[in-house]
């Protein structure tokens, strides 16, 4: 079967929209195929505004994210492989969706990677902006 994160990002990026709150998506931007500008990239990671209002022409396509978006008054073409999708969440409530670093490894179910323990390591992730998840039934 084809892999379900295209579906489940057009999903999430939807549910967030229609609730009137700002799509934000975490990228690994070491992963082939990421074009993003060199300057936004911070511990190998980008979190990046997806709102309709901050991009333009987006494609939500089944291999990748595709945009333009300003950065310092410059418009840029950004590709994201969907494979290089970490998270999309709301920016205003953190709710939204983690995905395993790689489909084939690691949790099965997004929800059991956003709930994996505290291995008490270094964490790089970006402080500022980060996901935070919650199960809710």
């Amino acid at each position: 079967m084809t892999s379900n994160r295209p579906y489940l990002l057009r999903a999430i990026y939807d549910w967030i929209s229609d609730n009137g709150l700002t799509p934000y998506v975490l990228v690994d931007a070491g992963q082939p195929g990421v074009k993003v500008p060199a300057h936004v990239i911070k511990n190998g990671q980008v979190v990046l505004n997806l709102a309709m209002r901050a991009v333009a022409n987006l494609d939500l396509g089944n291999d990748r994210i595709a945009f333009q978006a300003r950065f310092s008054g410059v418009s840029q073409d950004i590709v994201i492989p969907v494979a290089a999708v970490m998270a999309l969440y709301a920016q205003e409530n953190g709710q939204g969706m983690m995905f395993p670093a790689d489909e084939n490894e690691g949790a099965a179910d997004p929800v059991e990677a956003a709930e994996a323990p505290d291995t008490g390591g270094d964490d790089d992730r970006p402080k500022r902006g980060a996901p935070h998840l919650r199960v809710v039934k």
